[in-house]
């Protein structure tokens, strides 16, 4: 199998490459699996290494007012007038009620943290499976696929890490039924929340490539994305209600407009995606002697 960034010199040869049994296909995806687990492997166990700072620096960041999202609030409510939205104490603590509790928690988050730092690597490996198995126009449309993804997925993260995640823990941690219910939130469920809301943005960032396989098969097209525009506002708006529960609409905005940005450059790709089989269209029409 040919480097990703290697064309095939002719369609002949990509009908030769393509020219192997289903066990030699198996065999062929087993290596690109065992090269990215072990990517998740080195850096998951990096990470176990470096366990403490990262969970003083990184993971337990979110939990303490002096976190860069926090200040940059309290900034903003100096300048607006809004008191609120100056986060000057979590009203939580944290507290590891198995015995093993921190051990496990360490090992499941150089997991985590391990997977995210792999993740170029390993989709990269996925991608270079998948690649021969394309027509030479799907190839060119596909090309930097790596490279937005990777792009698109971390965007995501650091978006969920420090706008999502910081605007509902202080939400939840401050939301109380009663003033003599005492919030102390269990190591496991903090790491849950931090993890779901980082990754599950990262994930929702792929909205655009999600837009491309899409329109490339036939089920989206940007005329259907430009007619139901205003009602995937109002689901984006629901969306970012959800995810910041907070009261405040500033917190709603911040997470709504990233949203509607990747909707409007998930139609241009829609857009871009319809061009080229058109363009395809038209070429075939000519090689078979339709041209006017």
């Amino acid at each position: 199998m040919k480097p990703i960034d290697q064309e095939f010199d002719s369609e002949s040869e990509v009908e030769e490459a393509g020219e192997m049994t289903f066990l030699e296909h198996l065999e062929e995806l087993r290596w690109h699996l065992v090269r990215a687990i072990g990517s998740i492997a080195v850096f998951s166990l990096l990470s176990f290494i470096y366990i403490r700072e990262i969970y003083d620096k990184v993971i337990l960041g979110p939990s303490s007012p002096t976190f860069w999202t926090y200040r940059m609030m309290c900034k903003l409510s100096e300048k607006t007038g809004f008191t609120d939205l100056c986060v000057e104490k979590l009203n939580f603590t944290l507290q590891s009620r198995e015995v093993g509790g921190q051990f496990t928690m360490a090992l499941t988050a150089s997991l985590m943290i391990g997977l995210l730092f792999a993740f170029p690597y390993a989709f990269w490996e996925l991608w270079r499976f998948i690649m021969p198995g394309l027509k030479s126009s799907e190839r060119r449309a596909a090309r930097g696929a790596v490279f937005f993804v990777t792009s698109l997925f971390f965007s995501g993260v650091l978006f969920g890490y420090y706008i999502v995640s910081p605007l509902a823990l202080n939400f939840l941690a401050n939301f109380q039924l009663d003033p003599r219910i005492v919030n102390e939130f269990d190591i496991t469920s903090y790491i849950s929340t931090l993890a779901t809301l980082t990754l599950g943005c990262g994930l929702t960032f792929q909205m655009p490539i999600a837009a491309f396989v899409l329109s490339k098969i036939g089920i989206l097209t940007p005329q259907f994305m430009r007619a139901y525009r205003r009602h995937a506002l109002v689901v984006i708006l629901v969306v970012a209600a959800i995810i910041t529960p907070s009261p405040d609409v500033y917190s709603q905005i911040l997470v709504a407009i990233p949203l509607v940005l990747l909707y409007e450059v998930s139609i241009w790709v829609s857009g871009y995606v319809q061009r080229l089989r058109l363009k395809e269209e038209q070429e075939l029409m000519k090689s078979d002697g339709y041209e006017d």
